[in-house]
């Protein structure tokens, strides 16, 4: 069998790979599971109720429209409405098979092989993934200071060839929150150079605070254009919404983006799933005030973990913790992050993400996923990197 170089010269998942390592751990206590993020607790019960009637309806298992159910194209754009400045409708909303499909299908209908796309780093692993399987290259922008990228620096990565640029926020792996006029400075980039800002809001609902986390939606440009010309905001319901596997996202953006990224969804997986649509239905009608209980419980876990990490545990320094990731720089100056994982599981049944998944470099930074875990899970987790000691001879 002859297989492409396309995918022969790409990583394989992160996450695969973690797992792969399972059976280094000793079996002896429990696993401190802090690698692939995914809520650790059942969905609501309205949700799964609503998911239930569905699997017993003689049309549950029907396709949908391709843009996605138009009750949950008009509450989720009732909810953005609602929840920032500016006016977002159902014709903005495409739903898709997820919040990576989404990015994969606006990022391939954006941009060509050859082209660019400019990743702040650390940069979301499939992200820096899907570019380069599809052609394009990624090209990433390291913020001079701490974890907030400036227009300023990504001013001096742009050429000719460079059609977007693509802010997470919060960030996967580093958690960090980037400021409303940070974002508001980027979409400026964007409509100044005819680029366009993707935003992957993902963990919005994980900010430990109402206030919007941007104004994107209200913004016009000194061109005239309106929001959506130059930005397009994703989103996934997995994490919000506690049903990952039925994997549920959105864009939202310009209806003729949508229109070419619907071409491609119509070849990758014809519409989202209905069953998961529905669920996504129940919980934006239903279950707000269980999403806020949870978002709110996970916040109290992250102060956990930062109480934890104030420690430095064993030499373990926490740089930043937000929405369910903790960004670790581990101590082990003269040894690679990858063995350095691999001796977490193997000496102390830890297994979490390297660093180096998300940077072109390896900077001895590990992505520790503290909303899998719950307070006592935590304080053991500080207790075992305590006696983490370097390799010998190292």
């Amino acid at each position: 069998m002859r297989l492409t170089n396309r995918t022969l010269d790409q990583i394989h998942s992160p996450i695969g790979a973690a797992f792969a390592l399972l059976p280094l751990a000793s079996g002896t206590r429990p696993l401190l599971d802090m690698s692939q993020a995914a809520p650790s607790y059942p969905t609501a019960p309205v949700i799964a109720d609503r998911i239930a009637a569905v699997a017993h309806d003689p049309n549950g298992g029907r396709y949908c429209p391709q843009e996605g159910l138009p009750e949950l194209r008009e509450v989720f754009a009732a909810e953005l409405t609602n929840q920032y400045p500016g006016v977002v409708t159902a014709e903005n909303v495409l739903i898709t098979a997820g919040c990576n499909q989404a990015f994969c299908l606006v990022a391939s209908a954006i941009a060509e092989p050859g082209d660019e796309v400019i990743l702040p780093s650390p940069f979301y692993f499939n992200h820096d993934m899907w570019l380069r399987l599809d052609g394009i290259t990624p090209v990433h922008l390291e913020p001079a200071v701490g974890l907030e990228p400036t227009v300023a620096e990504a001013e001096a990565l742009r050429t000719e060839r460079t059609r977007a640029i693509v802010l997470v926020t919060p960030g996967n792996p580093t958690g960090y929150i980037m400021a409303p006029d940070t974002i508001a400075g980027f979409a400026d980039f964007a409509a100044r150079n005819d680029l366009l800002l993707i935003v992957d809001e993902t963990y919005r609902s994980y900010r430990g605070t109402d206030a919007p986390a941007h104004e994107l939606y209200a913004s016009t440009f000194s061109e005239g254009t309106a929001w959506a010309d130059h930005v397009v905001t994703l989103h996934s319901f997995s994490k919000d919404l506690a049903i990952p596997g039925y994997r549920v996202g959105a864009v939202v953006g310009h209806p003729d983006l949508l229109v070419e990224t619907m071409k491609l969804l119509d070849c990758v997986a014809i519409c989202a799933p209905r069953i998961g649509q529905e669920a996504v239905i129940a919980g934006l009608r239903d279950a707000t005030e269980w999403r806020i209980e949870q978002a709110e419980r996970i916040g109290q876990v992250q102060k956990v973990f930062e109480s934890v990490m104030a420690a430095e545990p064993g030499g373990f320094t926490l740089v930043a913790s937000g929405a369910y990731f903790g960004w670790v720089r581990h101590p082990f100056v003269d040894e690679a992050t990858s063995s350095v994982i691999r001796r977490l599981v193997a000496e102390l049944d830890i297994l979490t993400i390297p660093g180096d998944a998300f940077t072109p470099t390896d900077q001895r930074f590990l992505r520790m996923s503290f909303a899998n875990l719950d307070a006592e899970q935590l304080i053991e987790l500080g207790r075992r990197l305590e006696t983490m000691q370097p390799v010998a001879g190292a």
